[in-house]
C-alpha cells in the first residue's frame, strides 16, 4: 500500500483577512477603468470643438465687422466694386491707378488721330481702288466678265493652237490666216441659261454648242434644250489662271480637246489628261 504525503491545509480566510470574490469575473475593474477614461476622452473633444465654434461668434460682436467684410482678404475683394462717392486712392499706391492715365491718353491720342484723318484708317481707303481693277487679258475664270469684246480661246497644253469653226465643227488649230482668225475670235456673252456662266458667239451670229457630247456652231432655235446646251460656267484651275467649262445641263462633264477636237466629257477626282480640259481666255485674234 503506497505512502501518501498528507498535504498541509489551505489558509482559512479568516487567517490573512481576505476573502475572494467569487462573485464576478477577473479583470472587470480593469475594464470599467478603461471604459471611465474613454467617455471622459470624448466629452473632453466635444467641449473643445464647441468652445473653438462659438469663439468667432464671441470675438465680433461689433456691428462694425460687417463693414469691414468687403475689404477683407480672398477673391471677394474683386467681386465687390467701390462705391461711387467713396475717395480715390492715393496716386503712385496701385498699379491700377497709374494705369488709368495713359489709358485714358492713348484714348485721346486715338480720337486725335481719327478726327485729323492722318491716322492709318486712311490706308484701307487707298488701297480699295486696287480690288476694282480688272485682271489681266490671259486670264480666264470668273474673275473676267463676259463681255462684246471678242476672245479667243487658247490650249493649256498646245498654247499654239485655238478653237477654231470649220465646217460647224469646233477644232484646236493653229491661226493660218485671216480668215481662220475670224473664226478663232467668238464674243463671250453671259450664258443663255444662267447669266453667271459663258456663251460663245461666232462672228456670223452662230453659238457654240453641244451636240452628242460634240462642240458645234448652231444658229439659236430659241428652245430650253439650246440654251442649255450653249452655255458652259468656267471653274478656275486651283493652280493657275486656266479656267474648265463645265456644261450647265452635264455638270459632271467639261469641254476638252480629243485628237484636236472640242467635245464634252467626264471629269472628276479620277479624270487622266487633266491638262486637256484646261485654256485660257485671250484677246481676240482677229
Amino acid at each position: 500500500m503506497p505512502e501518501t504525503t498528507p498535504q498541509p491545509p489551505p489558509h482559512p480566510a479568516w487567517e490573512n483577512g481576505w476573502a475572494p470574490d467569487t462573485s464576478r469575473a477577473p479583470g472587470t475593474r480593469r475594464l470599467w477603468l478603461a471604459g471611465t477614461l474613454a467617455v471622459a476622452t470624448v466629452v473632453a473633444c466635444i467641449t473643445a470643438i464647441t468652445v473653438s465654434h462659438n469663439a468667432p461668434d464671441q470675438a465680433s460682436p461689433h456691428p462694425t465687422a460687417s463693414a469691414n467684410t468687403d475689404n477683407g482678404p480672398g477673391l471677394l475683394s474683386f467681386a465687390s466694386p467701390s462705391a461711387p462717392g467713396t475717395t480715390a486712392p492715393p496716386k503712385g499706391t496701385s498699379g491700377m491707378s497709374a494705369t488709368s492715365p495713359s489709358a485714358s491718353a492713348s484714348k485721346s491720342g486715338t480720337a486725335t488721330t481719327a478726327s485729323s484723318g492722318t491716322g492709318p484708317k486712311s490706308a484701307p481707303s487707298s488701297a480699295k481702288p486696287s480690288k476694282s481693277t480688272p485682271g489681266k487679258g490671259s486670264s480666264g475664270g470668273s474673275a473676267q466678265q463676259p463681255g462684246s469684246d471678242g476672245k479667243s480661246v487658247r490650249s493649256v497644253n498646245y498654247p499654239d493652237r485655238y478653237w477654231h469653226v470649220s465646217g460647224s465643227y469646233v477644232y484646236l488649230d493653229q491661226p493660218s490666216g485671216s480668215e481662220s482668225r475670224e473664226d478663232s475670235t467668238f464674243d463671250l456673252v453671259k450664258g443663255l441659261a444662267n447669266a453667271s456662266c459663258y456663251s460663245f458667239a461666232t462672228h456670223d451670229g452662230l453659238y457654240l454648242r453641244h451636240q452628242n457630247f460634240v462642240l458645234r456652231a448652231e444658229s439659236n432655235d430659241g428652245s430650253s434644250l439650246f440654251k442649255q446646251d450653249a452655255t458652259f460656267c468656267p471653274q478656275k484651275s486651283p493652280f493657275s489662271d486656266d479656267v474648265l467649262f463645265q456644261s450647265v445641263n452635264y455638270p459632271n462633264y467639261a469641254l476638252r480637246h480629243k485628237n484636236f477636237q472640242l467635245r464634252l466629257d467626264p471629269y472628276g477626282y479620277n479624270t487622266t489628261n487633266r491638262e486637256d480640259f484646261f485654256f485660257d481666255l485671250v484677246g481676240g485674234l482677229s
